[in-house]
This record gives structure tokens, C-alpha cells and sequence, in this order.
């Protein structure tokens, strides 16, 4: 018999109490949660998760997450208001000891449990035996950001890029060597160009910098901005932000559309903004450039076209919001079109950082598949 409600050990890492709830072979009627006093914040962004999805929510409150003997008591109080085989234990969250109470507790009455394989994206049933069960990959960005935490997630519209986008970034990468240091000076353009009339001039000529004027009739023509003389103006804000080095993240993003289907994306966006109120604080505002979910798994892409003097600094940036948002199985990559130097290259196989930079973006989408697909 199936079970018709499960109960949940709310933790900091809830994508293995969410993905049960997803899949329609395993999703319950309803969800009881034990939860601590330090998860209740969690606990409440997993009901906002369930409840759109007709799954009703029961919370149990625990004073000490690491008291053993109360937490047995509690969970078998739980197990004698439900029917044999109807309630099923998902022991994956919780603290350790949360865990084994409401494992031996199940286990004495026979009650169904199950573990969710952190990284193999698996549901395998501890009792009684059954083979294991690959979940679902239901799991789209704003529930897993929501699931982290996050009180607000703004996901632009699902767009492709247009041809003559595409056209124009992959001239500018064939000739990357070519075109560096002119980029990193139209990109100030288009950030001095930061007014009403989104315009800016062009202080040197086409004979003293004619690969910068290359550039500007690239832009021109992909209908990113005009050129009247020696006056720049960009077509809208979307355009002047996109010279500014927005080429590069709607560069990744549309490789990584081209590969949504072959392997198997759940979700893809790009320029996301989330927004978090931790303990009811100011909120603070986080942005993920490329993000995307595969095999129920957050991947983080920050892409970057400036030169900065502490290369390390973004890779630590990266690290931390991964983790805050992203839990232990979240991955992230680098995308720059500078050479970050051997230092932060060995800074980032320390971080577990993918890195794809200068002339490696050449071959971008063949370090998207090979870092998309493997297993950690």
C-alpha cells in the first residue's frame, strides 16, 4: 500500500524532503513535519512549496532537536493517530539523533522509511525492503530557491536569444585575442552611458582605435546601439546593459539552452534576483547570472567581462551565495572573459569552482556539458 502522508525531519538542506513531494509515483495527501525551534523558517517555506500542490501540512513542534527520548515519544504519538502502512518516514533530514529516534521509533511498529541519496537523486526504502526508486526531476529554480529560503525570487519570462545576438557572440570569442582590451573600453562606455539619453562620447577616433570602432559597428549592427559621429547611443537600457558585459551571460545562457533538451535541464534562467529577509531582517538582495536545475540540483553560473584586482574575492562571493542557496549538492562555474592567473585557478579547485575563461570560451558549451554532467 502506499503510503498517503509522510513525515519530514526538517533541516538545512531540504531539496531530500522536497523531491519526494514532487514525484507523482511517491507524493503524499499529506505532510507532517517535526521541527526545531532554529527550522521553523524552513519549515514554513516547505508548506508554501506543498500547499499550491494539494498536499495538506501538519507541524510538529520540538523544543530540543537533540533530546533522543522526546522526540522517540513524539514521533510514536504521531504513529498511533495514523493507520498501519499510512504514514512512511523520510529520515534524510534532521540532526543525526532526530534522525535514529524517528528511525527506531518506525522500525518498532514496522512503518514504512525511506532515505533520499543525496547525490544520486534516489529515494531507497531502509524498510520494508523494496528496490530503490530514481525521483522525478520535477524540481524548477523558484522552488529550490524558495526551499533555501529565499521570501522573494524574480525569474524573467522564459526567452530565447536572437540570431543576430547569437551572430554577435560568437564573433566577438572567435576573436577574443583580438578584440580584449578594446571590450574592457567599450564596456566603460556603456557604463558611463548611465543616463536619460543612454548615451556617451567616444573620445578616440576610428584611426587611433580601429578595433573599438569595430566593435561599436558589431553592436550597431546586432541593434544594440547607434553610432551619429562620435556620439554612442544605446537602443534601450536592455542593450546598454547587454554592451556592458551582458553579452557574455546571454552568450552561456544560450548555450545552455541548446543543451536543455539533450541533457535533460529541468529549468534554465538567466539574471535572476532573490531577495531574503534572514530572521526577519533587512532584506538582502542576491543575484545568480545562469541558473539552472539538473537532476534536482541548483548549478550557479556568474559571468564576468571586467578585470578585477582580486580575482579571488568573486570566487569567495560565488562560494558563499552557492552555499547559501544552493546546500551541499549545489555546484557552481565561473565564466570570465579575463585570465584569472594560476593563483585563483588553484584557488578554485580548492573551492570546487568550475573555471571557463579567456580562450577557452571558444569551446563553452563543451565545458557546460562535461561540468553539467559530471558528478560532482
Amino acid at each position: 500500500m502506499k503510503p498517503t502522508a509522510h513525515l519530514i525531519l526538517v533541516s538545512a538542506q531540504p531539496i531530500p524532503n522536497l523531491t519526494p513531494m514532487l514525484d507523482d509515483a511517491i507524493k503524499p495527501q499529506k505532510v507532517l513535519m517535526l521541527v526545531s525551534p532554529d527550522m521553523r523558517e524552513r519549515a514554513n517555506a516547505l508548506a508554501s512549496i506543498f500547499k499550491p500542490r494539494g498536499i495538506s501540512v501538519e507541524q510538529y513542534p520540538i523544543d530540543d532537536p537533540w533530546d533522543a527520548e522526546k522526540i522517540s515519544d513524539s514521533v510514536l504519538d504521531i504513529l498511533s493517530q495514523a493507520a498501519e502502512g499510512e504514514l512512511a518516514l523520510n529520515a534524510t533530514g534532521g540532526t543525526k539523533l532526530m534522525s535514529i529516534a524517528a528511525y527506531e521509533a518506525f522500525r518498532s511498529l514496522n512503518a514504512p522509511i525511506y532515505y533520499v541519496h543525496p547525490e544520486r537523486d534516489r529515494l531507497l526504502w531502509l524498510s520494508p525492503k523494496q528496490a530503490p526508486q530514481e525521483l522525478a526531476d520535477k524540481l524548477k529554480l523558484k522552488d529550490y530557491l524558495t526551499a533555501y529560503g529565499a521570501s522573494q525570487v524574480d525569474i524573467p519570462e522564459p526567452h530565447g536569444v536572437k540570431p543576430e545576438i547569437r551572430a554577435l557572440t560568437e564573433t566577438l570569442l572567435t576573436n577574443i585575442e583580438r578584440y580584449a582590451d578594446d571590450l574592457r573600453a567599450l564596456n566603460y562606455l556603456a557604463y558611463v552611458a548611465d543616463n536619460s539619453a543612454l548615451t556617451v562620447e567616444v573620445e578616440h577616433g576610428p584611426q587611433s582605435k580601429p578595433k573599438l570602432w569595430e566593435l561599436l559597428e558589431l553592436f550597431a549592427h546586432a541593434g544594440l546601439c547607434r553610432i551619429n559621429g562620435h556620439r554612442l547611443c544605446f537602443t534601450d537600457a536592455d542593450a546598454r546593459f547587454m554592451t556592458n558585459g551582458g553579452w557574455l551571460e546571454l552568450h552561456t545562457y544560450a548555450l545552455c539552452l541548446n543543451l536543455k533538451k539533450m541533457l535533460n535541464i529541468q529549468d534554465i534562467a538567466c539574471n535572476v534576483t532573490i531577495q531574503r529577509q534572514p530572521g526577519g531582517n533587512t532584506p538582502v538582495k542576491n543575484e545568480i547570472d545562469v541558473g539552472l536545475i539538473k537532476a534536482n540540483r541548483l548549478h550557479m553560473i556568474e559571468c564576468k567581462t571586467k578585470q578585477f584586482e582580486k580575482d579571488a574575492d568573486v570566487l569567495y562571493k560565488l562560494d558563499s551565495l552557492r552555499d547559501l542557496i544552493g546546500g551541499l549538492q549545489a555546484k557552481a562555474m565561473l565564466v570570465s572573459f579575463n585570465d584569472p592567473g594560476k593563483a585563483t585557478r588553484a584557488r578554485a579547485r580548492d573551492l570546487k569552482i568550475a573555471l571557463c575563461c579567456k580562450t577557452d570560451l571558444r569551446n563553452l558549451q563543451h565545458h557546460l556539458q562535461t561540468w553539467l554532467t559530471a558528478e560532482r
